[in-house]
């Protein structure tokens, strides 16, 4: 089992820059396909990113944040990271990483086992 805790998340500008940390415990994240979720308050919580499990050389991103974000991965640490530029008011939402134990790329909140707590973005226009 695997313990996911999330930072990183603030007050930005639109057009500004976040990135947010999911360290782990517990199990090595090498033996995960991870992912980055978000929810904003009254909407289901949305599928952003996700890496695969074998090495995290896959990655998949959302249409609403592709060429925006970075999902990225130090083994040293056991940490994920969402790499967050030229962010936008609809940005504003928690964001949850995921760990799932399959193989491929997950992007439905069904596939994924481990949540962390989430952390708050809020960006201001």
């Amino acid at each position: 089992q695997v313990q996911l805790v999330e930072s990183g998340g603030g007050l930005v500008q639109a057009g500004g820059s976040l990135r947010l940390s999911c360290a782990a415990s517990g199990r090595t994240l090498s033996s995960y396909g991870m992912g980055w979720f978000r929810q904003a308050p009254g909407k289901e919580r949305e599928f952003v990113a996700t890496f695969s499990r074998n090495g995290g050389s896959t990655t998949y991103y959302a249409d609403s944040v592709k060429g925006r974000f970075t999902i990225s991965r130090d083994n040293a640490k056991n940490t994920v990271y969402l790499q967050m530029n030229s962010l936008k008011p609809e940005d504003t939402a928690v964001y949850y990483c995921a760990a799932r134990g399959g193989y491929g790329l997950g992007t439905t909140t069904e596939e994924y086992h481990y949540w962390g707590q989430g952390t708050q973005v809020t960006v201001s226009s």
